[in-house]
């Protein structure tokens, strides 16, 4: 058994320089690992956006989504989990790919010896109000219908006006608060994991760190998958155990 997961992709961010290369990379990684995987979970901000429109999607990423048709096409099974980023699929992807496109907070599943839960992240535990408030806008369905009506000349700048200045907000961690990040993500993990009872591992994207641990009162195996910005980081699962690694060269993270 071979199960990937992989999450922030953020394929056609604007701070990304080279969007061919970024693209290329993870096609790359799709290719080389995904041909020989069971089921591969997006978790959530594989696209930096991405809104349908009924008789129209965004242009770009061609390669990528010929990739993963060419996976479901040979039988590897495909799951998107949305994030905060890519909130906005809708029956396209899925139908086109035929892969299961699941918006929630987290799903559980069963796989080989395991008890997963599998979250992006974003709506896991602690969150401002504001980021709660404009989550909740986002995935409102009337807001949603709104939004359509305007023409994409004035909603893909704008989201993407958005998606640059939220990145850039955040500056660079100290270690303290990277630190004291990781604490209140182990905490927050937890508490799901006690809510969830049985969960051996979870696994969530969202935070850009890549993450293995135990957490302390569940004892359950908490993977936080980084991003593939500057880390290009994932995890395998063989049916037994689970490992975080870098792609290119491949190797196990020790944190």
């Amino acid at each position: 058994m071979k199960i990937l997961f992989i999450s922030d992709i953020h394929l056609g961010a604007r701070y990304v320089t080279d969007h061919r290369a970024h693209e290329a990379r993870i096609v790359d990684f799709l290719r080389r690992e995904g041909s020989a995987a069971d089921h591969i979970y997006l978790l959530g901000d594989i696209l930096d956006y991405w809104f349908e429109y009924r008789d129209v999607v965004p242009r770009g990423y061609i390669r990528f989504f010929g990739e993963l048709a060419a996976l479901s096409d040979a039988g590897v099974g495909i799951t998107w989990l949305t994030g905060n980023h890519d909130i906005w699929l809708f029956d396209y992807l899925r139908d086109e790919l035929r892969i299961e496109v699941v918006d929630a907070p987290y799903i559980s599943r069963e796989i080989g010896d395991s008890r997963f839960i599998l979250a992006h992240g974003d709506r896991i535990g602690h969150a401002s109000a504001g980021f709660r408030f404009i989550c909740s806008v986002f995935r409102n369905r009337i807001c949603q219908k709104l939004y359509a009506a305007l023409h994409p000349r004035i909603t893909v700048p704008f989201a993407k006006a958005w998606s640059d200045s939220s990145r850039s907000g955040k500056g660079e961690a100290t270690e303290t608060q990277r630190d004291n990040h990781i604490k209140i993500l182990i905490g927050d993990a937890d508490r799901l994991a006690l809510d969830n009872p049985g969960t051996d591992i979870a696994v969530m994207g969202h935070h850009h760190i890549p993450l293995d641990t135990h957490l302390p009162q569940s004892g359950a195996r908490l993977i936080v998958l980084g991003d593939w910005i500057d880390k290009d980081t994932y995890a395998v699962y063989d049916g037994k155990d689970i490992s975080l690694r870098k792609y290119v060269p491949t190797e196990v993270i020790n944190e």
